[in-house]
Order: C-alpha cells, then structure tokens, then sequence
C-alpha cells in the first residue's frame, strides 16, 4: 500500500493493473482550463482527469466561502464513485507543480478514511523528463461505490482557528510564500497578510532542487524549525483557499511527523468578515 510518495517507475509498472486508478489533477488558477486541455493532449495511461473547481470543490457562496470550499462527504463519494474508487483500490494522483493540487485529492480521500493514495513524485515533469509512456486516450472506467468514512480529527472550521490562533500549545502553518505571507504582495485574494499567530511554512520548501520531495530526514527537520515542539494534533496547515497547505500534511505525514489539521476555508475565508484580525510581517 503507498500512503504518501510513490516513484514513476512504480506508477508505470502498475499503471494497467485494475485496482490502480491513476488521476490527472494539472490546473493553473490564471487559467482554470489549461490542465484540462493539457489532459486532452497528453497524459498518463489509464488516468482520468480531476479539475480542482468542479470535482475537488464546492460553489463559493460571495461572503461566507473561500475560493475553493470542501465538497461534502456525499458529493466527493460520488466523484470518487465515478473515477471507480472502492476499497480496494490503489490511487495515485498527479499535477505539473510538484504536488500542489494532486496534494488536495490525496487529502479529500484520506479525509473520507482511503488511505491508499499517494502523489507521484516528481510528477508530470518527471514522468516526461524520463520519456515515460504518453497517451491521449481517455480510459473507459466501470463505476465503483466509494464508502465514505468521514474523519472528523483530519480538519477544522474557521470559528477553532479563531480561537487557538495566539495558543502557544497551537502552530498555524501557513502554506503561501513568504512575500504573501508577510502581506507584501497578494496576487489572488482582496487582503493581504496571514492569520495572527501564524507562521510561514511554504509548501515549495518541502522539494528539493531535482524537483522530488525532500528526504523524511530533511522534512522532519525542515518541520522542527516551523513547528517546534507543538503537538501534532495541535498543528493547524493553512494556505489561500485550502489546496497547497495539503502538500504541507503530505509531507508531514511521509516525514513520519503524524497527522496534522487542514483548515479547508484558509485565509480567503478569513478574510469574509472584516472584523477578524490581519496580521502583517513576519
């Protein structure tokens, strides 16, 4: 069973095995289309495509949502039901930016109690810079019943954030780089800055420079200087809208540190009522 990090070779020595299900999650925020039609072009054998807006999200209610709220339990079993997800089956997801929204699929299935899901390393990148077998061919899948098993330790809501932020027994990782962090500069979202109490943690920082996940050793030290000596049930990940601080419970988790909390809403829900708090520099 592979949990957290699977290799290209093992993908393409299992990648026609029936209990595999290879999944597609390439998106760009500035162009909600390009992964899909980068799918359409080329992609793995036998991967099916997820898009981050319509299967790994829910609609955005203007005021009260971030930009990519969670779907619930139901509509996620069904997706997951549709790709021919059960019990049995070993997923793995992949993405052109080092695992950044693959990271958010590995997260939903987990959050629904399937462990067997891990992120390519490396992803579309490497498998391509390996010259890896390519196809267009959109694979036929007979439907599954996915089981949904919620785990209710695995996230938080806004209102907990609000009230363990300033806890010292709490870390508040934030998954943005630090520019945005720091409220510098702020591409996406109407207010820059980060939850009070937090610190910066940027998911980039969990790769190395051949573009794989750093080692278990050098996570865990990586995470040591973020998130000190805090309990790993009192570690709250957090990101923009609730995809790239996945990639930072990804690599928690491999580093053999446990499972940490999402807070899905993150700061562009924070943001909705103006009376919370901003915080600004480091």
């Amino acid at each position: 069973m592979h949990t957290t990090i699977i290799d290209t070779e093992t993908v393409q020595q299992n990648s026609k095995h029936l209990d595999w299900r290879i999944i597609d999650c390439r998106f760009s925020l500035a162009d909600t289309e390009k992964g899909r039609l980068a799918y359409q072009t080329s992609h793995l054998p036998n991967a099916v495509y997820a898009h981050l807006d319509e299967d790994l999200s829910a609609s955005i209610i203007p005021g009260q949502t971030g930009r990519h709220p969670m779907p619930t339990p139901e509509t996620a079993a069904q997706t997951f039901s549709n790709w021919g997800i059960d019990g049995r089956v070993q997923v793995v997801v992949y993405d052109d930016n080092v695992g950044q929204v693959a990271s958010r699929l590995w997260w939903m299935l987990r959050w629904l109690g399937h462990d067997h899901v891990a992120v390519m390393d490396g992803g579309w990148e490497r498998w391509q810079k390996e010259e890896r077998s390519e196809t267009a061919d959109v694979p036929t899948i007979a439907r599954r019943t996915f089981t949904p098993q919620v785990r209710y330790h695995t996230f938080t809501d806004v209102n907990h954030v609000d009230s363990v932020k300033k806890d010292p027994s709490y870390r508040l990782v934030d998954a943005r780089a630090a520019a945005r962090f720091r409220g510098e500069v702020e591409p996406i979202d109407p207010v820059a800055g980060h939850i009070p109490g937090a610190v910066c943690g940027a998911f980039e920082d969990n790769i190395g420079p051949d573009g794989l996940m750093k080692s278990q050793k050098g996570l865990r030290d990586r995470f040591r200087r973020v998130i000190g000596d805090v309990d790993i049930s009192h570690v709250i990940c957090y990101c923009g809208s609730g995809v790239s601080a996945c990639h930072n419970l990804l690599a928690l988790l491999h580093a053999g540190l446990g499972d940490a909390k999402l807070y899905p809403g993150s700061w562009s829900e924070w943001i909705t009522d103006p009376s919370r708090s901003v915080g600004k520099g480091k």
